[in-house]
């Protein structure tokens, strides 16, 4: 297993890392819209959508890896309102179209309204 860390996102707010690489496989922790220079951002769900995607991809450049090498995500909205802005926003990101599960919740970590998990492939 080998840790992520990079300090181009986010560090973790508890008892985790930012990501494992475990044989050739990128496993990143929940990303919400936090920007690691200025805190969480406090626009609606368009400007945190951009942040939490931004996130994915630092600590999957940290990797060796990008976006189109992701082949799973999880994404999870404080309010399946936001589904339709949402979609439009991760559609920029994830091209390639990885699997996905997305769910509404309760809340989410520090009151954001959504957070993204991302597998990506090192190969």
């Amino acid at each position: 297993m080998k840790l992520i860390n990079t300090e181009k996102a986010p560090g973790a707010i508890g008892p985790y890392s930012q990501g494992y690489i475990v044989s050739g496989i990128v496993y990143t922790s929940g990303q919400i819209p936090v920007n690691p220079a200025d805190g969480i951002v406090p626009e609606g769900i368009v400007a945190q959508a951009e942040q939490s995607c931004k996130n994915v991809g630092m600590i999957l450049d940290a990797a060796g890896t990008g976006f189109d090498k992701v082949f799973k995500t999880t994404c999870f909205l404080a309010d399946m309102e936001d589904f339709a802005a949402f979609n439009e926003v991760y559609a920029k990101y994830f091209v390639s179209k990885p699997a996905r599960s997305c769910v509404a919740v309760r809340t989410l970590p520090k009151g954001v309204l959504c957070e993204i998990e991302a597998t990506a492939t090192t190969e």
